[in-house]
């Protein structure tokens, strides 16, 4: 467990964190972002729905459309109308969720639900909707990783979550350090394996984009380089561009390793591909390959420990 003061900040659900603020006043606790995630997160709960006033218990409400506007209202009472207080309030929050490096909402609530809320139309619910809350913050932050609780649950999400998280921490440091052409550009070097295993394509275009903005203004392309590289970090990896990737981290073993080490590598890597192994496996042997063989490039690279080891994400992708 890190210490208190290097915990990443991060906004969370309150009734996630077993605060009462449910409308019946119960709560939603979750043990793994809690016993585990709270071992390197530092939280800062919040719930809009008590911030505007609606008090414990209270009458339940859910997102309600009549054409293209979506509303906030009361079950049983739909003249509660409380849609303008909960994007209201997510405004008023802005200067700590400025501060803050990840978001993990509660699923399904028409406040904090990040997808597939169910938004009632005629009398017929169709999961299409966001919750009003959650809305807004990702509308004034769309960098930031936000996630739902129920998606935590899968692995490929949850590593991706985690993994975000901590490079949108990065970018924050290297900015407060001081942005430069020279900080960005390896920035970008030691994320650059972690970019291909999301999307190749898209991470070359980044790469010859930064390439060729070092001609402009740096202020005016930081936040662009930003955007792009959290859209391919939200794109799931792929188990054949992770196959991809230490293939091409092999390549710089070529003239360290022996024919039975080759072969172990090739063997390991294979078995990862056809979902026998985990990719901590291949990526395990690697670690041991470069401590007695060790490369700069592949030394400064994010790809192979792009998070704490310890909450062993890679032991189930």
């Amino acid at each position: 467990m890190v210490e208190e003061h290097e915990r990443i900040l991060v906004g969370v659900s309150s009734c996630l964190l077993g605060e009462k603020v449910r409308f019946d006043g119960g709560h939603k606790q979750n043990r793994y972002i809690i016993d585990t995630l709270g071992q390197y997160f530092r939280f800062r709960p919040f719930c809009p729905e008590m911030a505007i006033g609606l008090g414990v218990p209270r009458q339940t409400i859910h997102l309600a459309g009549d054409g293209e506007i979506i509303s906030a209202v009361g079950v049983k009472d739909p003249g509660l109308d409380v849609t303008r207080e909960l994007i209201d309030s997510a405004h008023a929050q802005r200067d700590w969720h400025a501060q803050t490096f990840g978001y993990i909402v509660k699923k399904d609530s028409p406040s904090c639900g990040m997808e597939r809320v169910r938004v009632y139309r005629n009398g017929q619910a169709q999961r299409q909707g966001v919750g009003l809350y959650t809305r807004t913050l990702m509308e004034n932050f769309p960098n930031l990783p936000v996630e739902e609780e129920g998606r935590l649950g899968d692995p490929v999400l949850r590593e991706s979550f985690v993994k975000r998280v901590y490079i949108y921490k990065r970018w924050h440091d290297m900015v407060e350090a001081g942005l430069s052409w020279k900080a960005l550009t390896e920035f970008h070097a030691r994320h650059k394996l972690i970019l291909f295993s999301h999307n190749q394509d898209r991470a070359r275009k980044l790469g010859r984009e930064l390439s060729e903005a070092h001609q402009g203004s740096l202020e005016d392309y930081a936040g662009r380089y930003l955007e792009a590289l959290m859209q391919i970090l939200k794109i799931n990896a792929k188990r054949s561009n992770h196959v991809n990737v230490l293939e091409h981290i092999r390549g710089y073993l070529k003239h360290d390793l022996d024919r039975d080490d080759k072969q172990e590598l090739s063997d390991t890597i294979e078995r990862y591909r056809r979902g026998q192994l985990p990719l901590i496996v291949p990526i395990t042997l690697l670690r041991h390959h470069f401590r007695k063989s060790p490369d700069p490039y592949i030394d400064r690279s994010y790809y192979m420990r792009p998070h704490p080891d310890e909450l062993m994400l890679l032991n189930s992708l």
